[in-house]
């Protein structure tokens, strides 16, 4: 199976489409100079592609266990991670004040990018450590970060999140684990959760979980939901792991794919854990820790998308298959029209995609360092896009990949398959790409669509800078994005919900389109030419790109037809 880390593409779309350089411009993330970045990329690309991506099959074919309690990982997993861990690659993002390398967002997020393409299963685990350092260092009481935030950022520990409970999935405010208050500032927390990734290992020398439960006062639904840290093993005085906490893996789900990634049901017992934050406001720190997560999702999206881009397109040059229909053809797969389509359309989406994960980084980073209203509403507008398109698109490509396999995809030996089995998940954690689309439309347009109109107004803007180079394609992107306005004017107009949500998760894709029309546009406007960067544009804006059109007819449907058709009407 063939990886080799994206760094130059990154690098592009860091330098040419997302704008790093105003992070760097900034007081907070001075010092994420380009060679710093640069080499950042380069040592993050090594790892990937020599250290991690070997493992990925390993994974899949050797999957995690649970033998007499104890989880045991796929072989190779301990050491790739720690080469992970030792590259301080856990608190790329983390303050610095307790061991991390306070690097912007948008960095760690190219760096997951390239984490995910060579071993999702693996790869998970940092992430959600990543996920969990942010959450503390936002709301932990000083006591914890000392305990918790040095060892999670070193990578000695790894972290994670329990919010599900078998009859509370997306919600997550009919939760019935208990906290009760010991008296001597520790809780004692009761409940079973499920799903969870990454739940114990046997490479960390801890494993610290975030977990939701509910204090004896807490009212019903999310508002009465308090957030605890409950370790594996209780630290000592010294903050080292001492006795073993009531807590307990109680099974590992057998899943459709990331087999090396342990996913368990876990038992807590009177456990003893910490509050992090106030009581009652759980969800507050668990949603910085979700956000955060969400956007490491999307990315998860990306970095499939890119891995199985790879696989098939070197497939597609290798296999010999019928005659060449064009003159001076290789003589190979990739010789034929729909071949090149999929591989054309795999490597088109997945720049969509990046550019849109990436620029949602760069948004975060910059409301971080600036307290800007305006980035802070735009980074919360791109996370739930960037989530579900890059999941999508993950989808789309591994799905693709296997297509162009023809009867080999079919075949296990190949991989084609794993990458679409890895994947399909991502749609679903973190929020359902439903969800992630009915939050685009209602939450983040509560201020009257102001911030989707800001950033479709940046968008025929700077397309205007391309006119005279290319005045079709900038005619194309420029058209896309004053229909999708038109259509947000619609959607926010509409005072019933229940028509915002019929066409949300059109509406997102939508708009991710507009958006990758938009960053194609100006790849081919810095290629300056008739180049492989222009000719992929031209693929994405005149083929890909008019979906839109139907994609925004669906939106303006409402959801009266969808609810006239009957329960009934389904079973027919």
């Amino acid at each position: 199976m063939t990886y080799t880390a994206p760094t130059r593409e990154i690098q592009f779309i860091l330098d040419h489409i997302v704008g790093l350089d105003q992070v760097r411009e900034t007081e907070r993330f001075a010092d994420a100079t380009a060679d710093v970045v640069e080499a950042i990329l380069q040592e993050a690309g090594k790892l990937s592609t020599e250290v991690l991506a070997p493992l990925n099959r390993v994974g899949d074919l050797e999957p995690a266990t649970l033998e007499n309690g104890v989880v045991r990982c796929s072989t190779g997993f301990d050491k790739g991670y720690e080469a992970i861990a030792e590259g301080g690659w856990v608190g790329m993002a983390a303050d610095a004040e307790f061991g991390g390398m306070a690097l912007p967002m948008t960095v760690a997020t190219a760096v997951n990018d390239m984490l995910s393409g060579s071993c999702l299963s693996l790869s998970l685990n940092p992430l959600m450590s990543m996920g969990q350092i942010e959450a503390l260092e936002h709301h932990a009481s000083d006591h914890l970060k000392s305990v918790y935030l040095p060892k999670l950022i070193s990578g000695e520990w790894n972290g994670t999140m329990n919010l599900t409970e078998p009859q509370a999935g997306s919600d997550v405010g009919a939760l019935a684990s208990k906290a009760v208050d010991n008296g001597d500032g520790t809780y004692a927390i009761t409940g079973q959760k499920i799903f969870i990734s990454w739940a114990d290992n046997d490479f960390t020398a801890n494993t610290c979980h975030l977990v939701l439960a509910r204090l004896p006062d807490g009212a019903k639904g999310t508002k009465g939901i308090s957030l605890f840290m409950v370790p594996k093993y209780i630290p000592d005085e010294d903050g080292n792991p001492g006795k073993a906490n009531s807590l307990r893996v109680v099974s590992l789900e057998h899943k459709m794919g990331l087999h090396g990634s342990p996913t368990a049901v876990m038992e807590y017992d009177g456990a003893t854990g910490w509050i992090v934050g106030e009581e009652h406001a759980g969800m507050k720190a668990m949603f910085t820790m979700m956000n955060n997560a969400r956007l490491g999702v999307g990315v998860q999206g990306v970095g499939i998308a890119e891995a199985a881009y790879q696989h098939a397109l070197a497939y597609a040059n290798e296999r010999k298959q019928g005659r060449s229909p064009i003159e001076n053809g290789t003589g190979t797969i990739i010789d034929h029209a729909d071949v090149r389509r999929m591989l054309a359309t795999m490597k088109a989406q997945t720049f969509a995609a990046r550019s849109i994960a990436l620029y949602c980084a760069v948004s975060i980073d910059m409301a971080t360092a600036t307290g800007s209203a305006d980035w802070q509403a735009r980074a919360a507008l791109l996370t739930p896009i960037a989530k579900a398109f890059g999941t999508d698109v993950g989808i789309d490509v591994a799905n693709l990949g296997v297509q162009v396999h023809g009867g080999m995809g079919f075949i296990e030996e190949t991989g084609a398959a794993q990458f679409g089995r890895d994947v399909r998940v991502t749609a679903i954690y973190e929020g359902t790409n439903g969800i992630q689309a009915m939050d685009l439309v209602a939450r983040k347009m509560m201020d009257g669509g102001e911030a989707a109109f800001r950033l479709l107004e940046d968008v025929q803007k700077y397309s205007e800078k391309a006119r005279s180079q290319f005045p079709e394609l900038t005619e194309s992107v420029w058209s896309a994005a004053e229909s999708l306005r038109e259509t947000t004017e619609w959607l926010v107009a509409q005072d019933d919900l229940a028509d915002r949500f019929a066409g949300a998760v059109p509406y997102l894709r939508a708009f991710a389109l507009v958006l990758g029309g938009f960053a194609h546009l100006n790849a081919a406007s810095v290629e300056g030419g008739d180049g492989a960067r222009t000719r992929l544009a031209q693929f994405f804006v005149k083929r890909l790109l008019p979906e839109h059109t139907a994609l925004l007819q669906h939106v303006r449907e409402g959801a009266s037809d969808l609810y006239a058709i009957t329960p009934e009407d389904l079973a027919l």
